[in-house]
């Protein structure tokens, strides 16, 4: 099933709670609960650090913390006339079938009077140990950001703010935001994490590095909803065209 088909279920709303338990919750105008009220264990399994993971949670997380916080984002941008929903869709397919309740769940968020911060705070403690989920997560609000091809300085700050919140350093927010508008314009080492001192074998490790993250399966295993995995080809596109501007630069064959 697809992730946007277990949204509609509710499928965990209680086991994720909080702010995303709650629009869950909203859509379906109840929660589902076990009888004893203990939490779903659907396929559950353990991570590197040993915590328990729960697969379809976690990516129904993911996927309503991208709503919640596009939705947030909405207003950042100081923007009335586009409709935002749409560019959502547009970015990440949906299902015709699905439309109604990913629409019911955007507005829901538009109108929850609780910050962006609430969301994003969440979602960096059901992630606390897995930074490439939460990077993930920031692409997807910067794909939404650039749909229009700008980024209007309202969006910019709220970027930053959700980044800060996940943990992330300015270099790494900047090495993020960079990725999104490819190698012409931007630094290529900025795109890349690297210093420009950075020696060139370091610089290989740093581009590999780059490039093993962000790769399609990567994503897919550490949890991200396939629906999303798309974002990894733009991504992978602008860390191979710096590194490819860098070697050409330095004069480095291969």
């Amino acid at each position: 099933m697809s992730v946007w088909g277990k949204i509609a279920g509710v499928a965990a709303g209680m086991a994720i709670g909080g702010p995303i338990g709650a629009l869950l919750g909203g859509l379906a105008g109840h929660v589902l609960v076990d009888r004893d009220g203990r939490r779903r264990r659907d396929g559950d399994s353990t991570d590197d650090h040993g915590e328990r993971r729960f697969p379809e949670r976690d990516e129904i997380a993911f996927t309503i913390g991208v709503i919640a916080l596009s939705a947030k984002l909405a207003k950042a941008d100081g923007t009335v006339t586009r409709d935002e929903v749409e560019v959502f869709k547009r970015v990440f397919p949906v299902p015709r079938e699905e439309e109604a309740n990913v629409g019911h769940l955007f507005n829901l968020a538009k109108q929850d009077v609780a910050g962006f911060d609430s969301y994003a705070r969440q979602l960096a403690g059901l992630f606390r140990t897995r930074p490439g989920v939460l990077e993930d997560l920031l692409d997807s609000l910067f794909a939404i950001a650039k749909a229009d091809h700008s980024l209007h300085p309202g969006e910019l700050a709220y970027l930053r703010s959700v980044a800060d919140i996940f943990g992330f350093s300015e270099g790494q927010f900047q090495r993020i935001r960079a990725s999104h508008f490819g190698a012409d314009g931007e630094d290529p080492y900025v795109i890349l994490g690297v210093e420009h001192s950075v020696s060139n074998d370091d610089l290989k490790r740093a581009y590999h590095k780059l490039v093993r993250e962000n790769h399609p399966d990567s994503m897919i295993a550490r949890g991200v909803p396939a629906e999303f995995v798309r974002l990894a080809t733009e991504k992978l596109a602008a860390i191979n065209g710096a590194y490819d501007k860098v070697k050409k630069e330095r004069g480095i064959a291969g």
